[in-house]
């Protein structure tokens, strides 16, 4: 089981980013996929989750409205499109999986991570 993490970069506030999480050594249909981050001296923050069963997905608040979470279950692939970017949005994000239908905010339940990809917002 693997996870691969990518589509990091900078970017100025107000701009997007889409991050892509490849899955390989495993379908997603038998597992939840979650992004967490992790900005320098701060915990790991779950962002969202999209369950494996029917697809339902979680956003924590502060990026609901801006920050959408999908997957292509055919491609192994899940995406995390995050638009109207601000500052408090730089962080290390990871993909996560949990062999389990529903999603966990604890990210100490998640078994495979994948390597992170670096997100800055700055102008």
């Amino acid at each position: 089981v693997q996870l691969q993490a990518s589509g990091g970069g900078l970017v100025q506030p107000g701009g997007s980013l889409r991050l892509s999480c490849a899955a390989s050594g495993f379908t997603l249909d038998y597992y939840a996929i979650a992004w967490f981050r992790q900005a320098p001296g701060k915990e790991r923050e779950g962002v969202s989750c999209i369950s494996s069963t029917d697809g339902s997905t979680s956003l924590i608040d502060s990026v609901k409205g801006r920050f959408t979470i999908s997957k292509d279950n055919a491609k192994k692939m899940v995406y995390l499109q995050m638009n109207s970017l601000i500052p408090e949005d730089t962080s290390v994000y990871y993909c996560a999986a949990k062999p389990a239908p529903l999603c966990y905010s604890d990210y100490l339940l998640y078994d495979y991570w994948g390597q992170g990809t670096l997100v800055t917002v700055s102008s």
